[in-house]
């Protein structure tokens, strides 16, 4: 039995990391792993990067193909789809973020990992209100693939 199913906490061995070439790009992650009938982030996906053989698979990413548009990411129910773009010597992690206070451009927040730890300091870039909150924040490069939460310190 994997962490995750035990614990509920997702590691990187357990997902489909994209190169650093993609990541420089700017791209969607998915950290679904539950076979379950669930598929709107396949609907949302304007350029079709996100496929599933049938409806209970998990969704696979052609990481080819996706834009970074963050379509995806607003339409997940279960909270599991994430933007990561490395920019330098840091990286843009767009996330869903259903909590309150809902932070401010330019705010300080703590980055959180996926056991919900503080791991950096983070800066937000970007709120966008659609279905669910998304917030964009700046955090060092290294933790690209590890922020996956904020906290909001007023």
């Amino acid at each position: 039995m994997k962490r995750w199913e035990r614990e509920g906490v997702v590691e990187l061995e357990d997902l489909d990391i994209p190169s650093e070439e993609y990541l420089r790009k700017g791209v969607a992650i998915t950290e679904c792993l539950q076979e379950i009938p669930c598929n709107p982030c396949v609907e949302a996906c304007p350029v079709d990067a996100i496929s599933m053989e049938t409806i209970n698979d998990t969704p696979k990413i052609d990481y080819e193909k996706c834009i970074g548009c963050g379509n995806c990411v607003d339409a997940c129910p279960g909270l599991a789809m994430f933007l990561v773009k490395v920019t330098g010597d840091s990286a843009l992690i767009t996330l869903p973020y259903e909590f309150l206070p809902v932070p401010e451009k330019e705010e300080r927040v703590k980055a959180l990992n996926r056991e919900g730890k503080e791991i950096c300091d983070a800066v937000v870039k970007r709120i966008r209100r659609g279905r669910t909150t998304l917030v964009t924040i700046e955090v060092p490069a290294e933790y690209a693939l590890e922020a996956r939460n904020i906290k909001v310190v007023r």
